[in-house]
């Protein structure tokens, strides 16, 4: 698992999941130069049919399949992004999906993923989470398709890095955001094999950002977490598999502060007229800070998949604030 994805197989994935997963634009952030350190550029993934990403690397791993593997059906687990990218493709194809998701979902995604025709299993978070290390859990049938460590699923979103480089190959470096690893191990893994100088930089949220210090100390490392308004991302570990990946692709993880996503979401807004979810908007927030550093910055807004009145309330000038479990 520890090796990049290789551009053919990136390559591949990107015609098998042509016709299902947009081409997205990749658009200048309007701002005068005294207000960004870089020129800050967007790869919109908030305008894929399910609002995010996740349409790339569920259409990759099905793609993969005999039909005889997906007759019991599909199921995953989720925060809600990759729930509705494997629900939409389990609905194209016919068959049934299910998704393990926890206590604190969004609403908002919740809602999607029912209409997408997938049935719901929700769990507490740390049940949750134990899904992404066992690939495990009792009830569920059918073939599990893993958010992040499957490779099928990072070759599908290194379709991303394909996009970036054609339309911008002058680029000096991309921020990420980082959940599971497998968005900025498929994207880094096509940009470094096409421009080797570019910068990839992973962003994570405070509430839960472990990767920052396992690349400090070279191993994968736990630390506090609680949820958040970005649901995207943040987590109390790195997965060992995909910190083989990663630490050989990003020059390192810049950690956002609630506060600093609400303001990019606010920024995205009132410029751009784009409505991103905080996972999305932490890029931007991670540029505006000036550690991606000058040039040109492309910002991957991975979603947009945000409740109404978390959007309201940060629009407000307010952070939404998110029940812990058990509260």
């Amino acid at each position: 698992m520890g090796a990049p994805i290789p551009l053919e197989e990136i390559r591949a994935a990107r015609e098998r999941i042509a016709g299902q997963a947009l081409r997205t634009p990749l658009i200048p952030l309007p701002l005068d130069e005294t207000e960004a350190p870089c020129r800050i550029f967007l790869k919109l993934e908030n305008l894929q049919p399910i609002g995010s990403f996740k349409i790339r690397g569920a259409g990759n791993a099905l793609a993969l399949r005999e039909p005889r593997d997906l007759a019991d059906g599909v199921w995953t687990a989720s925060a809600g992004n990759m729930a509705q990218g494997l629900a939409w493709h389990a609905r194209r194809l016919g068959v049934p999906c299910a998704v393990v998701i926890p206590e604190t979902a969004p609403d908002a995604k919740r809602e999607a993923i029912l209409r997408l025709g997938a049935r719901l299993v929700e769990v507490p978070i740390a049940e949750w989470l134990e899904v992404f290390r066992t690939r495990r859990r009792e009830g569920m049938q059918g073939l599990f398709v893993h958010p992040f460590s499957d490779r099928a699923v990072m070759a599908g979103n290194g379709t991303i890095g394909l996009e970036i480089v054609e339309d911008l190959p002058d680029l000096d470096a991309v921020v990420v955001p980082y959940g599971g690893g497998g968005l900025i191990s498929g994207v880094a893994s096509a940009v470094k094999a096409l421009l080797p100088d570019v910068r990839v930089f992973a962003c994570e949220v405070e509430t839960g950002a472990p990767l920052a210090p396992s690349l400090a100390v070279g191993r994968p490392t736990e630390v506090p977490f609680a949820p958040s308004y970005v649901d995207g991302i943040g987590g109390p570990v790195v997965y060992p598999e995909m910190f083989d990946v990663v630490r050989g692709l990003v020059e390192g993880s810049i950690v956002v502060s609630l506060e600093e996503a609400a303001r990019a979401i606010r920024l995205l807004v009132g410029r751009a007229r784009v409505v991103p979810e905080g996972a999305g908007a932490a890029p931007v927030a991670a540029a505006l800070s000036g550690r991606a550093g000058a040039g040109r910055v492309v910002c991957v807004v991975s979603g947009g998949n945000i409740d109404g009145s978390k959007l309201a309330t940060v629009l407000g000038g307010a952070v939404p604030e998110v029940p812990q479990p058990g509260v």
